[in-house]
């Protein structure tokens, strides 16, 4: 910024941004006329993703009333994490509690669930996923005028890499946090529910709480997925954009689970297939 300063100050010749040519001799106004000129902020990812990245829960800001609305990054990490800790123990003991496709077919790589049973576990959750979606959609029908196309044309929380990253992170990050994040994760939840090394009273804390803190990690590389069925939920009303990268969150996450699965299996299991 200096030199450009005694560049300008020198009475030389410069190029402006859009390559035509700025004469500077009038030094009482040389910094309004260099921002005058400058072009507008390119931003390494989209801004209106960040706003998306929580829908409901992190819209960061005051309502228009002035009431405090929103929980934030960390509040977002929070809600995933709560939301599993809920549901393991109200639903676990009806149907084990996967909500997730990579974790059903990491527990049957472990031989900890028969894999004839995965296909209906499977659509039942992408299906659930989408309705849950749906939901959220419909109350943003009635919600303040243009919340839902902003949510939408933000993403709507969808995954992402490249542009569509928070952090602006590639498809090499988000393929490397998919696999590696989703991996701790099946281990985690296959360490806790052993039958005999396991804590059972307290897996869903432990589950609920991992989850979170792989959200905390991932968010800003590729708003974490490690679960097919949310992004399928979410890329649904997300865009052609999202729709278009969802399968690197469909696929590496299950690759994390089966890589997790299969390992723990042949380290610490004795159970058949």
């Amino acid at each position: 910024m200096q030199c450009r300063v005694d560049t300008f100050r020198r009475g030389s010749r410069a190029r402006g941004w859009r390559g035509r040519t700025i004469a500077s001799r009038d030094h009482s106004n040389e910094r309004t006329h260099r921002e005058h000129r400058r072009p507008p902020p390119r931003h390494p990812h989209r801004p209106d993703r960040d706003r998306g990245t929580a829908l409901i829960a992190a819209n960061n800001g005051l309502a228009a009333n002035g009431f405090p609305v929103g929980v934030g990054y960390v509040g977002v990490a929070l809600a995933f994490g709560l939301t599993v800790v809920a549901g393991v123990y109200a639903w676990g003991p009806i149907s084990g509690g996967h909500f997730n496709p990579a974790v059903t077919l990491g527990l049957a790589a472990a031989g900890r669930f028969p894999w004839r049973e995965t296909v209906g576990y499977l659509i039942a959750q992408v299906v659930g996923g989408a309705l849950a979606t749906s939901v959220i959609v419909l109350v943003g029908l009635f919600g303040p005028d243009g919340w839902l196309a902003t949510a939408q044309d933000g993403g709507f929380a969808s995954n992402g890499f490249g542009d569509h990253s928070a952090g602006g992170f590639g498809l090499g990050a988000a393929i490397t946090v998919e696999i590696v994040l989703t991996a701790i994760f099946v281990l985690v939840i296959l360490g806790v529910t052993h039958a005999t090394r396991g804590t059972p009273a307290l897996a869903g804390l432990a589950i609920g709480l991992t989850l979170t803190l792989i959200h905390l990690i991932s968010i800003p590389v590729d708003n974490t997925s490690v679960n097919p069925a949310r992004s399928i939920a979410a890329a649904i009303y997300g865009g052609t954009d999202a729709l278009a990268q969802l399968w690197v969150f469909i696929l590496f996450p299950i690759v994390g689970a089966l890589l997790a699965g299969f390992a723990h299996r042949a380290l610490f299991e004795r159970t058949n297939i």
